[in-house]
């Protein structure tokens, strides 16, 4: 098992415009892939783990941290690092910039702020229109409906 940290010199991680994680800020750890065997799983450290320590990052303001811990919270340890993973190439460089493309897209999705939704009253059209429609359920309804039935409203 290998660990390493990349060399400064790499390109960051753009993941919004204001936000930008340097690569020295996360941590990859190689290991044999599992699965069936053959010479690829048993000779090569073709699996990677990604580990980003969300609670100690420079690069992360207070309200993104704040963010990114509501979000992620279940994929987190109890340090604040977020541990990413993956073994699906036979490559150990396909499997980091597998890894590095997950991890780009889930800190883009966890820090997008939802708008909050504005209360607005239905239309006038829209209310009769739902009224017709009950109207014609009624009646539709009505119409199943053996006589006997009919003689007890």
């Amino acid at each position: 098992m290998q660990t390493t940290n990349p060399p400064s010199g790499g390109t960051d991680i753009i993941i919004t415009p204001r936000l930008t994680i340097p690569l020295s800020e996360l941590a990859f750890q190689f290991s044999r892939s599992g699965g069936k065997g053959g010479q690829n799983v048993n000779k090569l450290e073709t699996k990677v783990e990604l580990f980003f320590d969300v609670a100690r990052s420079p690069a992360l303001d207070e309200a993104s941290r704040a963010r990114l811990f509501a979000k992620l919270a279940t994929r987190l340890d109890s340090g604040g690092t977020l541990r990413l993973m993956s073994q699906t190439y036979r490559s150990q460089l396909q499997n980091k910039s597998d890894v590095t493309d997950r991890f780009k897209l889930l800190l883009q999705q966890a820090l997008i702020v939802e708008k909050p939704r504005t209360a607005t009253k239905p239309t006038r059209s829209a209310k009769e229109k739902r009224l017709t429609s009950k109207r014609q359920q009624s009646v539709r309804k009505a119409a199943r409906r053996t006589a006997t039935d009919r003689s007890d409203d």
